[in-house]
């Protein structure tokens, strides 16, 4: 019994004879039971038909008339048992062929069903084993064919995942290489007496350990909103207020190179639901890299603007812009435009686009960037939902 419970192409095989058995079960004793009834009224209406044609008289003149009549039930009965023999016969060989045919055609549709989830299963072994490349063939538009489909994008999936995972893995590596590297080259030096005790060597030093503990930092913060460890405090704001506070905080820093930051916003625009402290967030993020990115003399304007039932938000820049085979990529983490570009001449960690990718899908809204091309400035918007 578990044997059977164990094997879905024995259980989908058993189930079609029982489905088989029950119908001839219910032919033959539906047949015993109306057969009879049935040839009564049959041999009753042609007995009718014989006695009215005179057929009766003419049987009683040549022998008398009961003695006819006791001749003809007789015959009557001896052929209706040939009739019931034969009959019994013929259903004999109908029910055998049915159940030959019906054998040979359940086995062919129980290996068609089986075979899929066989494959599947097999694929399945190699997929817990590291082959995320493997996959299963699948045809039709039937139930077992969107398994296969959805068992093949699952797979996909799982591949992208652990691609990602070993790229995540070797750009964690990288950048905390870099500084750790840095750091013991400089004590390496100090204990040496290659490099002077001086103020200068212990700022480099400090430099160094503070660009490692922003790294560790943002690779919490990216933990938490990837696995959504984290709430969202979402009520009506204004985007005014949001833009304020971005002036308020990276002015300082947009005035030390030269570039002017300011907002050009419509007066009637409608507030937005959201954290204000993620959106804040996000909007750092972005000026954050246009300030970075763009030449002393440079502009960036923060601006807003309603498409329907939500609120474009864009931060545009003068800077250096972004190849077009570059824009899709940019919110992945670690990703580089500039692959020869440090982090320690380039800026940030390299995750705080990924960051703001995922608050903002938080929040339901999306993000993408534009850019003409190099030299040509770009432009990050995000879009969130209205209040109203």
């Amino acid at each position: 019994m578990n044997y059977i419970r164990s094997r879905l192409g024995l259980k989908l095989f058993l189930s079609y004879l029982a489905v088989l058995l029950v119908g001839v079960s219910v032919i033959w004793v539906t047949t015993r039971l109306a057969t009879p009834r049935a040839y009564a009224r049959h041999l009753a209406y042609m007995e009718e038909q014989m006695g009215s044609s005179g057929f009766g008289t003419m049987m009683g003149q040549g022998q008398g008339q009961g003695q006819g009549q006791g001749q003809g039930r007789g015959m009557m009965a001896d052929f209706y048992e040939n009739f019931q023999a034969s009959f019994n016969e013929a259903l004999f060989v109908a029910v055998v062929a049915a159940a030959i045919v019906a054998v040979i055609v359940s086995w062919l549709l129980t290996r068609n069903i089986v075979s899929p989830v066989q494959a599947m299963m097999s694929a399945s072994q190699r997929i817990s084993a590291g082959h995320y490349d493997e996959r299963v063939h699948s045809s039709g538009s039937d139930e077992i064919a969107q398994l296969a489909a959805r068992f093949n994008q699952m797979a996909s999936q799982l591949e992208q995942v652990e691609t990602m995972r070993r790229q995540l893995i070797g750009d964690v590596t990288h950048e905390l290489r870099t500084p750790l590297t840095s750091i013991k080259g400089y004590m390496e030096g100090l204990v040496d007496g290659v490099l002077p005790a001086s103020a200068e060597t212990f700022d480099q030093i400090h430099h160094e350990a503070d660009r490692l503990s922003r790294l560790v930092d943002d690779l919490q913060e990216l933990s938490r909103v990837e696995s959504k460890a984290y709430s969202l405090d979402v009520r009506p704001i204004t985007v005014s207020s949001l833009v304020q506070t971005l002036l308020k905080r990276l002015s300082p820093q947009a005035t030390a190179k030269r570039i002017s930051l300011r907002s050009d916003l419509p007066a009637d625009l409608e507030p937005v639901l959201a954290d204000e402290d993620r959106i804040t967030q996000v909007l750092v993020n972005l000026a954050a890299n246009a300030i970075q990115y763009t030449p002393e003399g440079g502009e960036v304007v923060v601006s807003a603007v309603r498409r329907e039932n939500e609120i474009q938000i864009s931060v545009k820049d003068s800077g250096i812009g972004i190849p077009a085979e570059h824009l899709t990529n940019l919110f992945t983490r670690f990703y580089r435009v500039d692959k020869s570009r440090s982090r320690n001449a380039g800026g940030g960690s390299g995750i705080g686009l990924t960051i703001a990718r995922h608050l903002v899908e938080a929040h339901g809204g999306r993000i993408w960037a534009e850019s003409v091309g190099e030299g040509q400035g770009s432009t990050f918007t995000f879009s969130l939902k209205t209040a109203s």
